[in-house]
């Protein structure tokens, strides 16, 4: 499935797999996101795949949102195969529980 990137009420929802092939167009979409919002929160629970590349580029996108003084917020709790893989990078601190 290709990725597919939803705005529902303000969460970014992630749909389809994330891999090397498509990171530079999750890269550039949510940089110029985060150059126009104080508030982005990417869920994703509907993540069929995601791969180490396109892991370390939200850690690196959560990373920029942070330096700037903006808020970032992942959630994937819903999500085995996220949650498992931020366990396994020890940073399931990162993903957000209280919403999506």
């Amino acid at each position: 499935m290709a990725l597919q990137i939803t705005n529902n009420a303000g969460i970014f929802e992630i749909n389809g797999s994330l891999n090397s092939q498509n990171t530079n167009s999750l890269k550039n979409y949510f940089e110029a996101l985060i150059n126009e919002s104080g508030f982005i929160m990417i869920s994703l629970n509907n993540t069929i795949d995601i791969d180490k590349t396109a892991f370390q580029t939200i850690i690196n996108l959560y990373k920029k949102a942070l330096s700037k003084n903006k808020a970032f917020y992942i959630v994937g709790h819903q999500n085995q195969k996220v949650v498992e893989l931020f366990k396994e990078e020890k940073l399931s601190f990162l993903l957000n529980n209280n919403v999506a």
